[in-house]
Protein backbone atom coordinates (compact mmCIF):
# COMPACT_ATOMS: atom_id res chain seq x y z
CA UNK A 1 0.00 0.00 0.00
CA UNK A 2 1.47 3.36 -1.15
CA UNK A 3 2.37 5.91 1.36
CA UNK A 4 -0.03 8.76 -0.40
CA UNK A 5 -2.96 6.19 -0.56
CA UNK A 6 -6.40 8.01 0.67
CA UNK A 7 -7.30 6.85 4.05
CA UNK A 8 -3.61 6.68 5.30
CA UNK A 9 -3.43 10.13 6.70
CA UNK A 10 -1.05 12.70 5.86
CA UNK A 11 2.01 10.88 5.86
CA UNK A 12 5.07 12.37 4.51
CA UNK A 13 8.02 10.30 3.98
CA UNK A 14 10.07 13.32 4.25
CA UNK A 15 9.64 13.51 8.27
CA UNK A 16 7.12 16.05 7.97
CA UNK A 17 4.09 15.92 9.35
CA UNK A 18 2.31 19.43 8.30
CA UNK A 19 0.41 19.59 5.45
CA UNK A 20 3.49 20.66 3.09
CA UNK A 21 4.37 17.98 0.51
CA UNK A 22 7.24 19.38 -1.08
CA UNK A 23 10.89 18.76 -0.53
CA UNK A 24 12.65 19.60 3.18
CA UNK A 25 14.82 22.76 3.36
CA UNK A 26 18.05 22.22 2.66
CA UNK A 27 19.66 24.58 4.13
CA UNK A 28 17.81 23.71 7.24
CA UNK A 29 19.40 20.48 6.92
CA UNK A 30 22.67 21.62 6.76
CA UNK A 31 22.16 24.17 9.69
CA UNK A 32 21.12 21.32 11.96
CA UNK A 33 24.36 19.13 11.19
CA UNK A 34 26.83 22.29 11.66
CA UNK A 35 25.20 22.97 15.04
CA UNK A 36 25.40 18.92 16.24
CA UNK A 37 29.26 19.19 14.91
CA UNK A 38 29.68 22.01 16.55
CA UNK A 39 28.03 20.90 19.85
CA UNK A 40 31.11 17.86 19.58
CA UNK A 41 33.66 19.65 18.80
CA UNK A 42 33.29 22.36 21.70
CA UNK A 43 31.43 25.37 19.71
CA UNK A 44 28.44 27.11 20.72
CA UNK A 45 24.89 25.96 18.97
CA UNK A 46 22.53 28.85 17.30
CA UNK A 47 18.77 29.21 18.59
CA UNK A 48 17.40 29.16 15.01
CA UNK A 49 14.49 26.68 14.32
CA UNK A 50 14.72 27.45 10.80
CA UNK A 51 14.18 30.92 10.48
CA UNK A 52 16.75 33.38 10.22
CA UNK A 53 15.95 35.99 13.04
CA UNK A 54 17.65 38.91 11.08
CA UNK A 55 20.93 37.64 12.96
CA UNK A 56 22.31 36.01 9.58
CA UNK A 57 24.92 32.99 9.06
CA UNK A 58 26.86 34.10 11.66
CA UNK A 59 24.57 34.42 14.39
CA UNK A 60 22.68 31.03 13.77
CA UNK A 61 25.97 29.00 12.63
CA UNK A 62 28.32 27.24 15.48
CA UNK A 63 31.91 28.33 15.36
CA UNK A 64 35.07 25.32 15.32
CA UNK A 65 37.03 25.54 18.30
CA UNK A 66 41.06 25.54 18.09
CA UNK A 67 41.07 22.24 19.89
CA UNK A 68 38.42 20.39 17.18
CA UNK A 69 40.88 21.79 14.35
CA UNK A 70 43.79 20.19 16.33
CA UNK A 71 42.15 16.56 16.68
CA UNK A 72 40.84 16.37 13.10
CA UNK A 73 44.54 17.51 12.15
CA UNK A 74 45.71 15.17 14.62
CA UNK A 75 43.78 12.47 13.23
CA UNK A 76 44.52 13.19 9.45
CA UNK A 77 48.38 13.33 10.49
CA UNK A 78 48.14 9.91 12.11
CA UNK A 79 46.27 8.59 8.78
CA UNK A 80 48.94 9.79 6.70
CA UNK A 81 52.07 8.24 9.15
CA UNK A 82 50.09 5.10 9.22
CA UNK A 83 49.64 5.14 5.32
CA UNK A 84 53.78 4.54 5.41
CA UNK A 85 53.81 0.82 6.55
CA UNK A 86 54.21 -1.99 4.02
CA UNK A 87 55.43 -5.32 4.64
CA UNK A 88 57.71 -6.86 2.20
CA UNK A 89 56.79 -10.70 0.93
CA UNK A 90 59.58 -13.80 1.57
CA UNK A 91 61.54 -13.89 -1.43
CA UNK A 92 61.36 -10.41 -2.15
CA UNK A 93 63.49 -6.91 -1.48
CA UNK A 94 61.89 -3.61 -0.71
CA UNK A 95 63.71 -0.40 -1.56
CA UNK A 96 63.03 2.58 -0.68
CA UNK A 97 62.98 5.61 -1.99
CA UNK A 98 63.01 9.71 -0.30
CA UNK A 99 61.70 12.22 -3.00
CA UNK A 100 62.37 9.80 -5.91
CA UNK A 101 66.04 9.05 -5.13
CA UNK A 102 67.12 5.45 -3.51
CA UNK A 103 67.53 5.50 0.35
CA UNK A 104 67.88 1.52 1.34
CA UNK A 105 67.37 -1.84 0.86
CA UNK A 106 64.38 -4.26 3.26
CA UNK A 107 64.22 -7.63 4.00
CA UNK A 108 61.18 -9.76 4.09
CA UNK A 109 58.64 -8.47 6.79
CA UNK A 110 56.62 -5.07 8.57
CA UNK A 111 58.51 -2.05 7.68
CA UNK A 112 58.51 1.92 7.41
CA UNK A 113 59.17 4.63 5.44
CA UNK A 114 57.79 7.95 5.03
CA UNK A 115 54.27 8.30 3.58
CA UNK A 116 54.07 9.89 0.56
CA UNK A 117 55.08 12.32 -1.36
CA UNK A 118 58.22 12.32 0.64
CA UNK A 119 58.92 8.09 0.35
CA UNK A 120 57.52 5.37 -1.91
CA UNK A 121 58.85 2.15 -1.86
CA UNK A 122 59.42 -0.62 -4.66
CA UNK A 123 59.18 -4.36 -4.19
CA UNK A 124 61.80 -6.64 -6.25
CA UNK A 125 61.88 -10.63 -6.32
CA UNK A 126 65.08 -11.96 -5.81
CA UNK A 127 64.08 -15.92 -5.36
CA UNK A 128 62.38 -16.54 -9.33
CA UNK A 129 64.43 -18.08 -11.76
CA UNK A 130 63.69 -16.40 -15.09
CA UNK A 131 64.97 -18.00 -18.53
CA UNK A 132 65.93 -16.07 -21.48
CA UNK A 133 65.50 -17.90 -24.67
CA UNK A 134 67.46 -16.76 -27.80
CA UNK A 135 66.63 -18.48 -31.14
CA UNK A 136 62.87 -19.95 -30.01
CA UNK A 137 60.07 -19.21 -27.75
CA UNK A 138 58.22 -21.46 -25.28
CA UNK A 139 54.45 -21.73 -25.96
CA UNK A 140 51.47 -23.61 -24.51
CA UNK A 141 52.38 -27.17 -24.30
CA UNK A 142 55.96 -27.19 -23.82
CA UNK A 143 56.09 -26.05 -27.27
CA UNK A 144 58.86 -23.90 -28.80
CA UNK A 145 58.50 -21.85 -32.17
CA UNK A 146 61.43 -20.89 -33.37
CA UNK A 147 62.69 -17.43 -34.24
CA UNK A 148 65.31 -17.49 -37.22
CA UNK A 149 65.83 -14.03 -36.87
CA UNK A 150 68.11 -15.21 -33.76
CA UNK A 151 68.44 -18.31 -34.66
CA UNK A 152 70.50 -18.60 -37.93
CA UNK A 153 74.24 -18.21 -37.21
CA UNK A 154 77.59 -18.15 -39.47
CA UNK A 155 80.17 -20.37 -38.40
CA UNK A 156 83.88 -20.23 -39.37
CA UNK A 157 84.18 -22.50 -42.48
CA UNK A 158 80.95 -20.32 -43.62
CA UNK A 159 78.00 -22.43 -43.24
CA UNK A 160 75.15 -21.24 -40.97
CA UNK A 161 73.12 -23.49 -38.48
CA UNK A 162 70.49 -23.36 -36.77
CA UNK A 163 71.08 -22.67 -32.84
CA UNK A 164 69.27 -22.18 -29.38
CA UNK A 165 70.28 -21.30 -26.14
CA UNK A 166 68.29 -21.16 -22.97
CA UNK A 167 69.82 -19.00 -20.12
CA UNK A 168 68.52 -19.27 -16.44
CA UNK A 169 69.36 -16.33 -14.44
CA UNK A 170 67.84 -14.31 -11.84
CA UNK A 171 68.17 -10.88 -9.11
CA UNK A 172 70.99 -10.48 -7.39
CA UNK A 173 71.50 -7.06 -6.41
CA UNK A 174 68.23 -5.44 -6.43
CA UNK A 175 69.37 -1.73 -6.67
CA UNK A 176 70.99 -1.94 -9.55
CA UNK A 177 68.57 -4.35 -11.46
CA UNK A 178 65.87 -1.71 -10.71
CA UNK A 179 67.45 1.56 -11.07
CA UNK A 180 70.50 1.50 -13.06
CA UNK A 181 68.68 -0.40 -16.40
CA UNK A 182 65.72 0.40 -17.88
CA UNK A 183 65.24 -2.62 -19.03
CA UNK A 184 67.91 -5.62 -17.70
CA UNK A 185 66.20 -8.95 -18.93
CA UNK A 186 65.62 -7.34 -22.31
CA UNK A 187 69.52 -6.12 -22.39
CA UNK A 188 70.64 -9.74 -20.95
CA UNK A 189 68.77 -11.28 -23.98
CA UNK A 190 70.32 -9.08 -26.48
CA UNK A 191 74.04 -9.91 -24.42
CA UNK A 192 73.32 -13.37 -24.81
CA UNK A 193 72.32 -13.69 -28.46
CA UNK A 194 75.68 -11.29 -29.02
CA UNK A 195 77.90 -13.99 -26.78
CA UNK A 196 76.62 -16.80 -28.65
CA UNK A 197 77.08 -15.42 -32.51
CA UNK A 198 80.68 -14.30 -31.67
CA UNK A 199 81.38 -18.14 -29.87
CA UNK A 200 80.03 -20.35 -32.99
CA UNK A 201 81.68 -17.36 -35.33
CA UNK A 202 84.84 -18.55 -34.24
CA UNK A 203 84.27 -22.56 -34.51
CA UNK A 204 83.56 -24.83 -37.74
CA UNK A 205 80.17 -25.88 -38.02
CA UNK A 206 81.06 -29.66 -37.23
CA UNK A 207 82.44 -28.97 -33.98
CA UNK A 208 79.64 -27.05 -33.39
CA UNK A 209 77.22 -29.76 -34.70
CA UNK A 210 79.24 -32.66 -32.95
CA UNK A 211 80.86 -32.53 -29.56
CA UNK A 212 81.33 -28.56 -29.49
CA UNK A 213 77.98 -28.08 -27.34
CA UNK A 214 79.51 -28.23 -24.05
CA UNK A 215 82.58 -25.69 -25.32
CA UNK A 216 80.07 -23.25 -27.06
CA UNK A 217 78.03 -23.40 -23.52
CA UNK A 218 80.90 -22.77 -21.13
CA UNK A 219 81.95 -19.94 -23.51
CA UNK A 220 79.17 -18.11 -23.87
CA UNK A 221 78.68 -18.32 -19.85
CA UNK A 222 82.27 -16.80 -19.59
CA UNK A 223 81.18 -13.97 -22.18
CA UNK A 224 78.27 -13.27 -20.43
CA UNK A 225 78.96 -13.01 -17.30
CA UNK A 226 81.67 -10.81 -17.66
CA UNK A 227 79.67 -8.81 -19.72
CA UNK A 228 76.74 -8.60 -17.53
CA UNK A 229 79.33 -7.82 -14.38
CA UNK A 230 80.79 -4.67 -16.14
CA UNK A 231 77.60 -3.23 -16.95
CA UNK A 232 76.12 -3.67 -13.49
CA UNK A 233 72.51 -4.74 -14.11
CA UNK A 234 72.32 -6.81 -10.98
CA UNK A 235 71.94 -10.18 -12.27
CA UNK A 236 73.29 -13.38 -11.71
CA UNK A 237 73.69 -16.06 -14.68
CA UNK A 238 72.51 -19.81 -12.93
CA UNK A 239 73.50 -21.83 -16.10
CA UNK A 240 73.61 -21.57 -19.88
CA UNK A 241 72.36 -24.58 -21.93
CA UNK A 242 72.10 -25.45 -25.46
CA UNK A 243 68.42 -26.47 -26.26
CA UNK A 244 69.73 -27.88 -29.87
CA UNK A 245 71.83 -27.42 -32.69
CA UNK A 246 71.14 -28.74 -36.26
CA UNK A 247 71.42 -27.36 -39.65
CA UNK A 248 69.07 -25.49 -41.59
CA UNK A 249 65.64 -27.07 -43.01
CA UNK A 250 66.18 -26.85 -46.42
CA UNK A 251 69.73 -28.86 -45.84
CA UNK A 252 69.28 -31.16 -43.09
CA UNK A 253 68.88 -34.60 -45.51
CA UNK A 254 72.44 -34.07 -46.58
CA UNK A 255 73.21 -33.05 -42.98
CA UNK A 256 71.81 -36.08 -42.05
CA UNK A 257 73.69 -38.22 -44.55
CA UNK A 258 76.78 -36.70 -44.20
CA UNK A 259 76.35 -37.88 -40.38
CA UNK A 260 75.58 -40.96 -41.24
CA UNK A 261 78.91 -41.39 -43.04
CA UNK A 262 80.86 -39.99 -40.27
CA UNK A 263 79.18 -42.61 -37.66
CA UNK A 264 80.37 -45.23 -40.22
CA UNK A 265 83.64 -44.05 -40.57
CA UNK A 266 84.44 -43.90 -36.71
CA UNK A 267 82.92 -47.13 -36.69
CA UNK A 268 85.26 -48.83 -38.87
CA UNK A 269 88.06 -46.81 -37.52
CA UNK A 270 87.13 -48.43 -33.99
CA UNK A 271 86.59 -51.95 -35.42
CA UNK A 272 90.71 -51.74 -36.85
CA UNK A 273 91.71 -50.22 -33.72
CA UNK A 274 90.25 -53.37 -31.70
CA UNK A 275 91.87 -55.79 -34.05
CA UNK A 276 95.06 -53.73 -33.89
CA UNK A 277 94.70 -53.84 -29.87
CA UNK A 278 94.28 -57.51 -30.04
CA UNK A 279 97.07 -58.14 -32.24
CA UNK A 280 99.44 -55.98 -30.48
CA UNK A 281 98.99 -57.38 -27.07
CA UNK A 282 98.68 -61.38 -28.98
CA UNK A 283 102.34 -60.43 -30.40
CA UNK A 284 104.08 -59.02 -27.09
CA UNK A 285 102.87 -61.77 -24.93
CA UNK A 286 104.44 -64.35 -27.31
CA UNK A 287 107.27 -62.36 -27.49
CA UNK A 288 107.80 -62.15 -23.52
CA UNK A 289 107.40 -65.56 -23.66
CA UNK A 290 110.37 -66.39 -26.09
CA UNK A 291 112.27 -64.20 -23.96
CA UNK A 292 111.33 -65.93 -20.99
CA UNK A 293 112.20 -69.50 -22.81
CA UNK A 294 115.31 -67.80 -23.75
CA UNK A 295 116.39 -67.08 -20.61
CA UNK A 296 115.43 -70.15 -18.96
CA UNK A 297 117.10 -72.32 -21.36
CA UNK A 298 120.45 -70.07 -20.48
CA UNK A 299 119.94 -70.17 -17.41
CA UNK A 300 119.82 -74.17 -18.06
CA UNK A 301 122.46 -74.50 -19.97
CA UNK A 302 125.02 -72.12 -17.95
CA UNK A 303 123.90 -74.27 -14.66
CA UNK A 304 124.62 -77.96 -16.85
CA UNK A 305 127.82 -76.23 -18.04
CA UNK A 306 128.86 -75.10 -14.46
CA UNK A 307 127.22 -78.65 -12.91
CA UNK A 308 129.56 -80.54 -15.64
CA UNK A 309 133.11 -78.56 -14.82
CA UNK A 310 131.76 -79.06 -11.09
CA UNK A 311 131.52 -82.86 -11.87
CA UNK A 312 135.11 -82.87 -13.40
CA UNK A 313 136.82 -81.01 -11.14
CA UNK A 314 135.77 -83.45 -8.49
CA UNK A 315 136.04 -86.06 -10.67
CA UNK A 316 139.86 -84.91 -11.42
CA UNK A 317 140.40 -84.52 -7.48
CA UNK A 318 138.92 -88.26 -6.50
CA UNK A 319 141.24 -89.71 -9.48
CA UNK A 320 144.40 -88.19 -8.01
CA UNK A 321 143.67 -89.67 -4.66
CA UNK A 322 142.31 -92.87 -6.10
CA UNK A 323 142.70 -93.29 -9.95
CA UNK A 324 141.85 -96.95 -10.02
CA UNK A 325 138.78 -97.09 -8.24
CA UNK A 326 137.86 -93.93 -10.05
CA UNK A 327 138.90 -96.26 -13.23
CA UNK A 328 136.58 -98.34 -12.71
CA UNK A 329 133.81 -96.89 -11.38
CA UNK A 330 133.49 -94.13 -14.66
CA UNK A 331 133.77 -97.41 -16.44
CA UNK A 332 130.76 -98.98 -14.69
CA UNK A 333 128.74 -95.86 -15.17
CA UNK A 334 129.29 -95.61 -18.43
CA UNK A 335 128.56 -99.15 -19.93
CA UNK A 336 125.63 -99.30 -17.11
CA UNK A 337 124.12 -95.78 -19.21
CA UNK A 338 124.65 -97.04 -22.29
CA UNK A 339 123.85 -100.67 -22.05
CA UNK A 340 120.72 -99.23 -20.28
CA UNK A 341 119.53 -97.75 -23.36
CA UNK A 342 119.91 -101.34 -25.11
CA UNK A 343 117.20 -103.84 -25.84
CA UNK A 344 118.76 -106.75 -26.21
CA UNK A 345 119.01 -109.15 -23.10
CA UNK A 346 122.43 -110.84 -22.26
CA UNK A 347 122.40 -114.45 -20.30
CA UNK A 348 125.78 -115.78 -18.22
CA UNK A 349 125.32 -119.46 -19.66
CA UNK A 350 127.65 -119.66 -16.47
CA UNK A 351 124.41 -119.45 -14.41
CA UNK A 352 123.15 -122.45 -14.43
CA UNK A 353 119.85 -121.91 -14.74
CA UNK A 354 117.66 -123.27 -17.40
CA UNK A 355 114.51 -121.65 -16.79
CA UNK A 356 114.26 -117.94 -17.78
CA UNK A 357 111.36 -115.57 -17.49
CA UNK A 358 111.57 -112.96 -20.09
CA UNK A 359 109.47 -109.49 -18.73
CA UNK A 360 108.40 -108.73 -22.92
CA UNK A 361 106.35 -105.80 -21.77
CA UNK A 362 109.62 -104.27 -19.82
CA UNK A 363 111.56 -105.26 -22.85
CA UNK A 364 109.50 -102.81 -24.74
CA UNK A 365 108.88 -100.12 -22.64
CA UNK A 366 112.59 -99.86 -21.97
CA UNK A 367 113.02 -100.39 -25.97
CA UNK A 368 111.16 -97.04 -25.82
CA UNK A 369 112.55 -95.06 -23.40
CA UNK A 370 116.32 -96.20 -24.39
CA UNK A 371 115.21 -94.77 -27.53
CA UNK A 372 114.04 -91.55 -26.13
CA UNK A 373 116.97 -91.05 -23.77
CA UNK A 374 119.55 -91.19 -27.18
CA UNK A 375 117.60 -89.06 -28.75
CA UNK A 376 117.75 -87.07 -25.34
CA UNK A 377 121.51 -87.64 -25.01
CA UNK A 378 123.82 -84.84 -25.33
CA UNK A 379 127.35 -85.72 -27.89
CA UNK A 380 129.10 -83.33 -25.85
CA UNK A 381 128.17 -84.79 -22.06
CA UNK A 382 129.52 -88.03 -23.80
CA UNK A 383 132.69 -86.51 -25.54
CA UNK A 384 133.41 -85.19 -22.15
CA UNK A 385 132.68 -88.18 -20.40
CA UNK A 386 135.68 -90.03 -23.05
CA UNK A 387 137.76 -87.46 -22.41
CA UNK A 388 137.58 -87.90 -18.85
CA UNK A 389 138.27 -91.52 -19.38
CA UNK A 390 141.03 -90.55 -21.87
CA UNK A 391 142.59 -88.07 -19.60
CA UNK A 392 143.15 -90.67 -16.61
CA UNK A 393 144.40 -93.71 -18.45
CA UNK A 394 146.71 -91.46 -19.78
CA UNK A 395 147.56 -89.76 -16.39
CA UNK A 396 147.95 -93.37 -14.78
CA UNK A 397 150.53 -94.77 -17.46
CA UNK A 398 152.48 -91.37 -16.88
CA UNK A 399 152.64 -92.41 -12.88
CA UNK A 400 153.27 -95.69 -13.34
CA UNK A 401 156.24 -94.64 -16.45
CA UNK A 402 157.01 -92.12 -13.97
CA UNK A 403 157.86 -94.53 -10.95
CA UNK A 404 159.43 -97.28 -12.86
CA UNK A 405 162.36 -94.61 -13.99
CA UNK A 406 162.54 -93.55 -10.61
CA UNK A 407 163.00 -97.37 -9.30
Amino acid sequence: MSWNEPGRGNRDPWGGGSGNQGPPDLDEVIKKLRGKLGGMLGGKGGGGNGSDSGGGAGGGGASISGTGIALIVGVILLIWLASGIYIVDEGNRGLELRFGQYHRTTMPGPHWRPPYPIGAVERVNVEDVKVAEVGYQSGPGDRRQKVPREALMLTQDENIIDVQLAVQYRVREPMLYQFNFRDPDRTLHQVAESALREVVGQRRMDFVLTEGRTEVAEEVTRLLVDTMEAYGTGLEIITVDVQDVQPPEPVQGAFEDAIMAREDEQRVINQANAYRNELVARARGEAAQIREQAQGYRFRVVADAEGESSRFTALVQEYRRAPDVTRQRLYLDTMSEILGRSSKVLIDPTAGDPLLYLPLDKLREGRQAAAGNESRLDPDVLNRRISTSGAAETSRGRGDLRSREGR
